[in-house]
Parts: structure tokens; C-alpha cells; sequence
């Protein structure tokens, strides 16, 4: 079992994951919606803005602060230079 940051030393399974998207469309508004709604969603911003949605296999979506570039790094084994001392995707002083 492999596990990714998504931020915020938040970890999801990679092996569930089915997509990343970005968080900016209309109708990653409505899934992000809908999935609060019905209580499938995973919030681990820790309070920052949503920048990705990662949808898992368990219909559960995870609200990330990071880019959606990102956690697909992440997922894919690349390495990760980008992220500020939080974890977060943001530079030290952003």
C-alpha cells in the first residue's frame, strides 16, 4: 500500500485514486458541492483555498490545498521540490 501527502501531512491511499482534477470549473464546484452534501468529502486544506479535488474509488472526494500538478507528481513517484516548509504547495512567505 503506498500512501501521497495531499498536504498538510494528510495521506491518501494511491491505489484508490482514480482522478486529480483542478478545483476551478463549474462542475468541480458541483461535485465538491454534492459530495459535502451527502458527506463524502475529505477536506485537508487545513482552511487555505481548494487548488485540486483528488476522486477516490470510494466515491469519497479529498479537498487539497495543493495544485492539482502537484499531487499528480506525487503520484507518479516524481520528486517534489516545490513545496514550502508547511507542505502546502506555498512558497514561505505566499
Amino acid at each position: 500500500m503506498k500512501f501521497v501527502n495531499v498536504g498538510f501531512n494528510n495521506m491518501v491511499n494511491a491505489e484508490r485514486v482514480v482522478a486529480v482534477i483542478a478545483s476551478d470549473s463549474a462542475p468541480a464546484k458541483r461535485l465538491i458541492q454534492d459530495a459535502k452534501d451527502q458527506g463524502r468529502a475529505v477536506d485537508c486544506t487545513s482552511g487555505r483555498k481548494t487548488r485540486c479535488v483528488v476522486i477516490m474509488d470510494s466515491d469519497h472526494i479529498i479537498l487539497s490545498a495543493l495544485a492539482n500538478e502537484t499531487v499528480s507528481g506525487r503520484l507518479n513517484g516524481s520528486p517534489d521540490d516545490a513545496d514550502g516548509p508547511d507542505g502546502a504547495g506555498e512558497e514561505p512567505n505566499g
